[in-house]
């Protein structure tokens, strides 16, 4: 089988999924989770251009995250760009391993768009995990329009798939992985998901 030819990845958890657990070590109810990496695009305050995106732990296994749509993210005059939005919902989405400890990447993500979203608009997002089923972690996201209760603009669903720091190492550029390995931070971060059981 060639690599298009490879089976989709369902949304939907299958049978024997178990509901997930937060993680007693997870970051508590209203804490800042702050950035995995200064050099993401999605939340890293290194990135001039990027979303700054902020998320906070949630109840349950849940967070909520904010980002303002500026200049740089604009697609059609005056309006965010449709892969941003889907690049803020998969920052959000994959915010949300920090509840569980687990290390994990985007296995597949599936983006609805029900609204523009104007230049200026500060975009609230709120995700959750549904469900958990050997390394796979199902979730959701909402963005919603200028509040936490405005209009719904953009929905997501996810498969995250856990992997080992190696995958990063393996295929990362030697320089990143040093940078962020030298970051008293990252190293903080990592060896917080070193101890998950």
């Amino acid at each position: 089988m060639s690599g298009t030819d490879q089976p989709r990845t369902r949304l939907t958890p299958p049978e024997g999924a178990t509901p997930p657990v937060r993680h007693p070590d997870a970051p508590a109810p209203g804490e800042l989770l702050g950035a995995h990496y200064d050099g993401c695009f999605g939340c890293g305050t290194g990135q001039p251009h990027g979303l700054h995106l902020e998320a906070r732990a949630g109840d349950g296994v849940s967070i909520t995250a904010e980002f303002t749509v500026k200049a740089a993210h604009q697609g059609a005059p005056g309006l965010a760009h449709g892969g941003v939005l889907a690049t803020a919902l998969d920052e959000t989405l994959g915010s949300l391993n920090w509840l569980l400890r687990v290390i994990a990447v985007t296995g597949r993500l599936e983006t609805d768009f029900l609204a523009p979203v104007p230049l200026g608009t500060v975009l609230h997002i709120e995700a959750r995990v549904t469900a958990v089923h050997g390394r796979k972690i199902y979730s959701t996201a909402v963005g919603r329009i200028g509040a936490p209760d405005g209009p719904v603009a953009v929905r997501a669903q996810a498969v995250f798939v856990e992997v080992k720091v190696d995958h990063f190492i393996d295929n990362g550029r030697t320089e990143e992985i040093q940078a962020a390995m030298a970051d008293p931070d990252q190293v903080k971060r990592a060896r917080a998901f070193e101890v998950n059981p």
